[in-house]
């Protein structure tokens, strides 16, 4: 049995509600009909009594009826008792057989076999112990007639009514429900084709639906950007990583086939080392940089002294004093990471003096420029051609191969994840057989703080 849509649900509960409410206010009119009906007749009894009462006097022990006296007005029926209760003037209906007693200004209904009747009983005083009853006698009104065209007009509107709430209060909720229709098909054509480039893309509004799609999209670009980062992980480990595999792999097999002397065991399991020691260093930055670009490794912003942060790092880098120069002139507050920017300075200085000249020279400068504060790491090394400057933030890129011996390549790339995560950049100046310069460019520590916030 297929399975009703939560939109079908939605109309048909809207229609059932619909036609409760419809039949609820029908049985309140018909009751309230009946009772104006009532109230109509009780009204009309009593002006035709009062009326009467008017015109009725007794004049030398005899009753005497004005010109405007009616014994029948409007089914009103006017009867005049005396004091003994005996018939004096009038005609009683024939329907109405019952002994009814008086009951002074009291309008009541009577049954009379099937039928129903109100009776008013009005008393007359005439001189001290004499006087008159006049009783209003009208037959209850009967509502069949409007009962019926109440019910004929119930047939006729309740289901037009009705369809109309149906079709209604469905496209209401097929409309309400097109956006969690985009999210569905969005993310079931993700499923099959495994696109997470694909997007639900709604405009921007402030209903849920909305929210929720905004919600899916950026779900979907994180995980995009995730599976991005695990797919280049992949590729980059399986295409670095293979050179020092092959390396070990071929002096074990020597060392198997061949007996080596103590020397040679020496040199290969030298050599194993050392490539074992480049594979850990490949892996520990290839998973930082995945850490950054999923952003499960977090910048843990604050205020801090980058004089102060610059001078402990080169006491740890422990590089000789002539040849590495630290030159800030001011105190410069910094809104950083500090374990994130001290990789960025030693990733710089590192490659400053990996690349550079055998006896050259590395100076860390930091200062304020504007509206930003810029920190630079400049050596007088062989610099690099201007065709490679654009390349050298690429992964695994190395500008100088012949040198490159002990690097992976990865150590400018994420310097320039750092510098992005803190809302800043990278730029590069350099000039062949005069140097290099790689500068940090930060924002205030107001403009970060209140991009943080």
């Amino acid at each position: 049995m297929k399975k009703i849509s939560v939109k079908a649900r939605i109309a048909l509960w809207l229609t059932l509600l619909t036609g409760v409410l419809a039949g609820l206010l029908l049985a309140f009119m018909l009751s309230i009909s009946n009772v104006v009906a009532i109230q109509t007749a009780m009204s009309q009894l009593s002006q035709a009594v009062q009326s009467n009462l008017n015109q009725t006097a007794m004049s030398n022990g005899r009753l005497e009826l004005g010109s405007d006296f009616n014994f029948y007005l409007n089914g009103v029926t006017t009867l005049i008792y005396s004091r003994e209760k005996a018939l004096l003037a009038g005609r009683l209906p024939a329907s109405f057989t019952t002994e009814e007693g008086f009951q002074n200004g009291l309008t009541r209904t009577v049954n009379v076999g099937d039928g129903q009747y109100l009776v008013l009983d009005l008393w007359l005083p005439m001189g001290w112990e004499n006087g008159v009853w006049l009783r209003g006698i009208m037959e209850a009104p009967k509502n069949h007639r409007l009962i019926s065209n109440l019910l004929y007009v119930a047939l006729i509107i309740m289901p037009v009514f009705m369809a109309l709430a149906a079709l209604g209060s469905y496209w209401i909720a097929r409309r309400a429900f097109r956006p969690l229709d985009s999210i569905t098909a969005t993310a079931a054509s993700i499923n099959e084709a495994q696109d997470l480039s694909r997007r639900i893309g709604l405009p921007p509004g402030q209903d849920e639906f909305s929210q929720l799609a905004a919600a899916f999209d950026q779900l979907f670009q994180r995980l995009e950007k995730s599976f991005e980062a695990e797919k280049q992980f992949t590729a980059d480990a399986s295409h670095e990583l293979r050179t020092p595999v092959s390396i070990i792999a071929g002096a074990c097999e020597y060392a198997e086939k061949y007996d080596e002397t103590l020397e040679e065991r020496r040199e290969s399991i030298a050599m194993i080392h050392r490539q074992a020691d480049k594979m850990s260093q490949l892996i520990s930055q290839l998973l930082s940089m995945t850490r950054l670009e999923q952003g499960t490794e977090v910048a843990k912003l604050e205020y801090v002294d980058l004089g102060g942060l610059l001078h402990s790092l080169c006491e740890e880098l422990a590089y000789p004093p002539q040849r590495f120069i630290l030159e800030v002139p001011e105190k410069i507050t910094a809104f950083v990471d500090p374990a994130l920017l001290s990789r960025l300075v030693r990733n710089l200085v590192e490659n400053a003096f990996k690349y550079g000249r055998p006896d050259g020279c590395v100076w860390v400068s930091a200062g304020r420029k504007e509206h930003e504060i810029v920190l630079e790491v400049r050596d007088n090394g062989i610099g690099i051609p201007s065709e490679q400057q654009d390349k050298v933030w690429q992964r695994f890129y190395r500008a100088d191969q012949a040198r490159s011996e002990g690097g992976t390549g990865l150590g400018l790339s994420i310097v320039q994840q750092i510098a992005q995560i803190h809302g800043g950049y990278m730029t590069l100046e350099s000039i062949p057989q005069v140097g290099s310069a790689f500068t940090l460019h930060l924002p205030s520590p107001e403009e970060s703080a209140s991009a943080v916030s």
